[in-house]
């Protein structure tokens, strides 16, 4: 089984052919973001659905009480890369409010159905972020 950055550095070696379809065949896309204290590239796998011409991502860390690093990155320069399968482009990562993730988190739980069970071990409220094409 893939994972980190030995996850990430297939995916890119073969524009997705392995490494997109994942455990339980959750896709998988892979986020650069920019670190927000030493402001070099940080890549990350993550499960992901498409949603009106979006891709959805979780910052579920596994239920953590803690958000991840990736998700502090965003939120301190929003301007990502994306690469779904051989499809790299830039995006624009933003936090779905209350109402929309309402209606996004049950399409995410229905390709990773775990997520309902960290929002359950966590006090903290585990957002779902809208990854907006740039290009």
């Amino acid at each position: 089984m893939l994972f980190g950055d030995e996850h990430v550095r297939r995916y890119e070696e073969t524009n997705g052919e392995v490494g997109h379809d994942w455990e339980q065949d959750a896709p998988v896309l892979i986020l650069t973001t920019k670190g927000r204290k030493t402001g070099q590239p940080r890549k990350f796998a993550l499960i992901y659905q498409e949603h009106e011409g979006d891709y959805l991502v979780v910052a579920s860390k596994g239920g953590a009480d803690n958000h991840p690093g990736w998700y502090l990155n965003l939120l301190a320069e929003p301007d990502v890369q994306v690469q779904v399968k051989a499809d790299k482009f830039a995006a624009k990562a933003r936090t779905a409010g209350k109402e929309e993730k309402a209606v996004l988190w049950p399409k995410m739980v229905k390709v990773w159905p775990s997520y309902d069970e960290y929002q359950n071990k966590t006090e903290r409220d585990i957002p779902v972020v809208v990854l907006e094409r740039a290009d």
